[in-house]
């Protein structure tokens, strides 16, 4: 009885001690070929998308050259940086966060790929 209180509480405290999901940038690299249609991210060049090479820390709507949606050009302005909880979110449903965006994409509804594809980003933003 003792051990299976005890096995209970570790799992609940291990749980609750890891907010954030476990990131695999080699796992994200997979994922993101589903974005390569349209991004590049080793590399600052823009193709249908803007270039996500070093989009960690970059303001919204902000990358040169790139014509935005009014909509994400606000969504700079009114103070969105692309760090890892407004990617999850963009990722997660990219029209909800930004209503108006040119981003067709759907988003990826899997948490532990979000979390993946923003380790592969996370290499390119140093």
């Amino acid at each position: 009885m003792r051990a299976t209180a005890l096995f209970i509480v570790l799992s609940a405290t291990s749980f609750l001690a890891s907010p954030s999901q476990a990131q695999d940038a080699a796992a994200g690299e997979k994922v993101f070929t589903k974005c390569k249609v349209c991004h590049i991210a080793d590399q600052d060049q823009n193709k249908v998308g803007p270039s996500l090479h070093g989009v960690i820390g970059r303001t919204a709507g902000t990358h040169p050259d790139f014509t935005y949606s009014t909509a994400m050009i606000e969504a700079g302005k009114s103070g969105i940086k692309w760090d890892e909880p407004t990617l999850t979110k963009y990722l997660h449903d990219p029209k909800a966060m930004v209503k108006g965006t040119k981003m067709a994409f759907p988003g990826l509804k899997n948490d532990q790929d979000i979390a993946n594809v923003i380790a592969y980003l996370k290499q390119f933003s140093k």
